[in-house]
């Protein structure tokens, strides 16, 4: 039993797979992988497989869920705005105008 994957990529588009947009389909792949290491790892160290399956299936599935959400509020590049706006500062505090003045006279050369 074979299945056919259609992955959506026109000229200039980004790749959507699933519903998953861009840079989500990383995301997705790189935190599963995360996931099974990190029950390789608790496998590993002698926990109980039902409860390692059971913690990593309600983890994997609250990811899944997350992942899918972001990316369709946020689209494409919305997530990347989204960290870029929260790193601008509120406000800007100046306490004079000389950095404007000398900024206006290096562009126009006028002054």
């Amino acid at each position: 039993m074979s299945s056919v994957y259609q992955i959506n990529k026109g000229i200039n588009k980004a790749i959507e797979f699933r519903g998953l947009k861009a840079q989500y389909i990383g995301y997705l792949a790189g935190s599963l992988v995360a996931l099974l290491i990190l029950y390789a790892i608790l496998y590993i160290t002698g926990m109980n497989a039902w409860l390692c399956l059971f913690l990593i299936g309600g983890s994997g599935t609250a990811l899944v869920t997350t992942i899918f959400r972001l990316s369709h509020k946020y689209g494409q590049y919305g997530l990347l705005k989204r960290g870029a706006k929260r790193g601008l500062p509120a406000y800007i505090k100046f306490r004079s105008r000389k950095l404007f003045i000398h900024l206006i006279k290096s562009t126009h050369g006028q002054y």
